[in-house]
Formats: C-alpha cells, sequence, structure tokens
C-alpha cells in the first residue's frame, strides 16, 4: 500500500478535478486511477508510450512497480494486460482510442474477450474533439469496433464526475471493459447526488414531444439544445446514456414514451454507435421515428474541438435546428 502522504494527495486531486470545474474525462481518469491505486494494490496500469497524454502518469510516479510502459506496441500492450488479469491483478491498459479499437482489435477480441479476461481498456483522445491532431488521431469508429465484440461493456461518461465514478466501478466489474474518454474539457452536467451504475442510463428530464438521448461530452450539448426548444415551446427531454453496452432499454423505453421524436447525439459514426444501438432497440420494440446526429461516414480533419463541432453539425442549435425541422 502507498503511503499516508501519498493517499492524502490522491483524495485532494480527485476532489479537486472534480469540485463543478469543467475537466477532460481523461484527467479525472488519471485522478480516479491514481486514488485507486491507493486503496487496491491488485490494480496495475499500462500504457504505450503516452502517459503524459493519457494522464496514467500520476500513477506511475505514484506506484512505479504497477505501471509498465509498453512503449509504441498496442497489440503487446493488451496481451500482457491479458497475463495480468490471469494472474488474478485489475489491468488498465490505456492509450488514444484509434489505436487501442484500431491496432489492437484482433488481440482485444481473441485474447482479452473471448476469454472474458478481467481488462479495462481505458481509450483516451476520442472523437472529433481531439482537435488539431487531425483526421489520423480522431477515433469516430471505436465504439462500433468494441460493440460488436461478445461480452464487451462500453462506457462512455460525460463529465468528470461521472467518469470517477466509472474508473471505480470498472475496477470492480468482473469482465473486460472499455472506457471511452475524451482530450477536451468537458463541461459538468451530472448532479451531486447521481450514482453511477454500469448498465442504468439517467433521465435527466421526461419530454412529452422528443426525446433526445446522448452519450458522453454531446449531453451537455443536449441539455442546451432542449432548453433551446423549450424556450420555443418544444418539450424535449434528455437521456444520458453513458453506457452504450450493455443497454438501458428500461430507460430508453421511459423516455420516448408519448413522444413523436427520438434523436440520438453523439461524438462518433451514425454507423454502429449510440444511434444504431438505439435505432436498433427501437426497431423491435418500439417504432418511432430515430434521427442520428453524429459523423456521417466520413473521417475528421483538423481544427479546434469547437470548430470542429460547429464543422460536423454537432453543436446545440444543430440538434435544435434537427428537431425543429423534423417536427415541421
Amino acid at each position: 500500500m502507498a503511503n499516508r502522504s501519498l493517499e492524502q494527495e490522491g483524495s485532494k486531486v480527485t476532489q479537486e478535478s472534480l469540485a463543478g470545474k469543467a475537466i477532460a474525462t481523461r484527467d479525472a481518469y488519471g485522478a480516479a486511477l491514481y486514488s485507486l491505486g491507493m486503496k487496491d494494490d491488485r490494480i496495475v496500469v499500462l500504457d504505450a508510450d503516452l502517459s503524459c497524454s493519457t494522464k496514467t502518469i500520476k500513477f506511475a510516479k505514484a506506484f512505479p512497480e504497477r505501471f509498465f510502459n509498453v512503449g509504441i506496441s498496442e497489440q503487446d500492450m493488451v496481451c500482457t494486460a491479458g497475463g495480468f488479469a490471469l494472474a488474478g491483478l485489475i489491468p488498465f491498459a490505456s492509450t488514444f482510442a484509434v489505436f487501442e479499437t484500431g491496432r489492437a482489435w484482433e488481440q482485444v477480441r481473441q485474447t482479452i474477450a473471448y476469454s472474458s479476461l478481467n481488462v479495462k481498456l481505458a481509450a483516451t483522445h476520442a472523437g472529433i474533439t481531439v482537435g488539431e491532431d487531425g483526421a489520423s488521431h480522431q477515433a469516430l469508429e471505436d465504439i462500433a469496433l468494441m460493440r460488436v465484440i461478445p461480452g464487451m461493456t462500453i462506457l462512455v461518461p460525460s463529465d468528470g464526475y461521472e467518469t470517477e465514478q466509472f474508473v471505480t466501478l470498472a475496477a470492480e466489474y468482473d469482465g473486460p471493459v472499455y472506457i471511452r474518454l475524451g482530450r477536451a474539457k468537458a463541461e459538468p452536467v451530472m448532479p451531486s447526488d447521481y450514482r453511477a451504475e454500469i448498465g442504468k442510463g439517467y433521465l435527466f428530464e421526461k419530454g412529452s414531444e422528443v426525446c433526445i438521448i446522448a452519450t458522453g461530452m454531446m449531453v451537455s450539448e443536449a441539455l442546451r439544445a432542449s432548453k433551446m426548444l423549450s424556450e420555443r415551446g418544444i418539450s424535449a427531454g434528455v437521456l444520458n446514456l453513458s453506457t452504450i453496452k450493455p443497454l438501458d432499454q428500461e430507460s430508453i423505453n421511459q423516455g420516448v414514451q408519448g413522444c413523436r421524436l427520438v434523436v440520438t447525439v453523439e461524438e462518433h459514426s451514425v454507423i454502429g454507435g449510440l444511434g444504431g444501438a438505439v435505432a436498433e432497440f427501437l426497431s423491435e420494440h418500439y417504432p418511432i421515428k430515430v434521427i442520428r446526429i453524429g459523423t456521417k461516414d466520413t473521417f475528421g480533419c483538423s481544427g479546434s474541438p469547437s470548430e470542429l463541432l460547429r464543422n460536423f453539425r454537432l453543436t446545440a442549435e444543430d440538434i435544435s435546428t434537427t428537431v425543429i425541422d423534423r417536427l415541421g
């Protein structure tokens, strides 16, 4: 176990990170790992030479004997994490989302998921808000790639507070987990009394005409869109589906009942992500018009996060405009 001074420092970092601030979910991940390391010697962390960017550097400095930089070798990192899991440890394997789900997909499927190993895949720099790094580093397919793998649990926290809770829950959960994290700051949206639960969504409010289902940092845009629509006399509820798999069918049913339209919003391709999962479920159980807002079968491009959100029509203004147009 770490000494008391480190434990106190780790708690301080987590509390400061979540004190109503707009912070990147990757920062909250780093703070949560640091805190977990104080409490459980089974936690080990692996990184593919990106610890400063993934924020695993905090854990690395505090627990060098439990941190492993495998270099630019994502496939090796995933397989090594599987070995740690077989030894009874709880490994968190971190790198950029485009590399963890792309370069190491075969190893994730064959080594981790096929054997149901207790490995946590924490991928940062997901979505277009990676920013100026451009299309090569903007993972817009990662949810789809992980969602199709049998037995994979997928978590996409909306802010730092939810991230901290999900990292802790992932450590307690027995089985493979994919945690999708971002580079840009995410506005705090979850209430202080919120308690995350894997497989459960959070309905901010019930709309009588529209249900906006969002995930990740798009939840804040959905909430702003709901307010804009309310000012236009349109009742739009917002459901945060921070667990993409398993899908919270009960919350979806609750949110869409009585509505005329469902709109999904994600910082991901509309193919195979949140929108696909929701549309698949509703087409079988509650047929209703579903509009998917996300990237449209395209790669990203370079720009600031705010410029890219506008370019790909993922802002609150774009969401509200789409709803108004579709309602006629």
